[in-house]
């Protein structure tokens, strides 16, 4: 199953801000209201605003939970309260604290153009506050200095707030897409193995032996040699599922299965051994401990995989006499497969030279299959000396087919 991704919303702490604003600048409005209600020369009229203001506030707390439910409608009433407030000062307060005194809605204001800007971006906070820096020059009756500058300031900080939203919005974007694309890759490369230790090495074998055997043969030889070019082009680009068939190297088996033992119970920890058993062989030899070496199944099968690519590899490039050791150690915290041949080794730039030609062998069916059990593949070849893969895979392992390994 590909990965999947997981999406938070960077908004969430916004709108989280903003709600708690509303509610903590309705109880300031009130509060002051409430410390000057003997200057108000028709105290009716703020009682009343107030009401409404205390009200709006909390019934429409759902609506600033996020952008869905914070729709233009909303947007349009909420922006119709706060210049409701403002415009209606006149009428509750006297004509000498008009100019210096605050609006009936105060900064509650300020959180309805706050309100467009983590809705729509800057341009929107740029429409909302425009109406309420008219809306308090007409109050005031003249562009007072202090007025001026708290308008500037809401004006600026809703803009910069809209501005950052969007950032934030194209920033979100550009991550879920390249998460996408890792899990897109990992599911690739996973399949890429399944079909490097299966499709490819049955047609590299019925090439090689067409080959040998000449006539009809020599012509089935040729055409599986074509098709397997074109697979391995195919990996790098859309690989297609098929069935692993693990190979025991040193018999030179292409179709001998490894049978698990543990197939009944496809949750619980499995034994490493029985899973390897099937690769030793007359020149391949299998030095275990003689307690279980347990894992997940899930990793006890790809790591039997990888050590069976590793065969593989020895089978192939080693020579036909060459003789191979296999030695698994249970450490306290991890599981260490030594895979050591004493074949002419590997020459430098030669893995390197195989990966760029779309050969997975080491790229893939060891290195990308430890790498996705949260573990690591150690190669060393000196030429003339043999080559030693060294798999390594942390106990605390739970799973690795088609994501990034987790630990319990």
């Amino acid at each position: 199953m590909p990965e999947r991704v997981m999406r938070m919303s960077v908004e969430l702490p916004l709108w989280r801000a903003l709600a708690g604003y509303r509610v903590l600048t309705m109880l300031y409005a009130i509060g002051l209201g409430a410390t000057r209600y003997h200057l108000f020369v028709r105290p009716w009229a703020a009682v009343c605003y107030f009401a409404v203001l205390f009200v709006w506030t909390l019934a429409t707390l759902p609506r600033v939970r996020n952008a869905a439910s914070c729709t233009k409608g909303f947007l349009a009433a909420d922006l119709t309260i706060a210049l409701t407030g403002v415009l209606i000062t006149p009428l509750a307060d006297s004509q000498q604290r008009i100019g210096g005194g605050p609006t009936l809605p105060s900064i509650w204001t300020a959180g309805a153009v706050l309100a467009f800007a983590i809705k729509g971006g800057w341009r929107w906070a740029a429409v909302a506050a425009t109406p309420v820096a008219l809306a308090n020059l007409a109050e005031r009756g003249h562009p007072a200095r202090d007025t001026v500058h708290s308008l500037i300031l809401v004006w600026v900080a809703s803009m910069a707030i809209g501005y950052v939203v969007e950032v934030a919005r194209a920033s979100e974007r550009t991550l879920a897409r390249a998460l996408e694309i890792e899990a897109a890759t990992r599911e690739r490369e996973r399949l890429a193995r399944d079909i490097h230790d299966g499709v490819l090495q049955v047609l590299a074998m019925v090439q090689r032996r067409g080959a040998v055997v000449g006539g009809e043969a020599a012509e089935l030889g040729r055409l599986a040699g074509e098709q397997e070019a074109a697979l391995r082009a195919l990996v790098t680009g859309g690989p297609v599922p098929v069935a692993r068939l693990p190979q025991d190297a040193a018999a030179g088996a292409v179709v001998r299965a490894v049978q698990d033992p543990y197939a009944d119970d496809p949750d619980g920890p499995v034994d490493l051994r029985p899973l390897l058993a099937p690769c030793a062989g007359a020149r391949v030899s299998l030095a275990e401990p003689g307690a279980p070496v347990e894992l997940p199944r899930p990793a006890a099968r790809e790591l039997a995989a990888a050590v069976g690519a590793a065969l593989d590899n020895v089978r192939k490039h080693a020579g036909a006499g060459a003789r191979a050791w296999i030695l698994v150690e249970d450490e306290p915290d991890e599981i260490v497969v030594t895979v050591r041949d004493d074949g002419p080794g590997i020459p430098e730039g030669r893995l390197a030279q195989a990966e760029g030609e779309g050969r997975l062998g080491v790229a893939q069916s060891i290195r990308g299959r430890l790498r996705d059990l949260g573990g690591s593949a150690e190669l060393i070849s000196v030429p003339g000396q043999g080559t030693e893969v060294e798999l390594k895979v942390p106990k605390g392992v739970r799973r690795a087919r088609g994501k990034k390994a987790e630990r319990r």
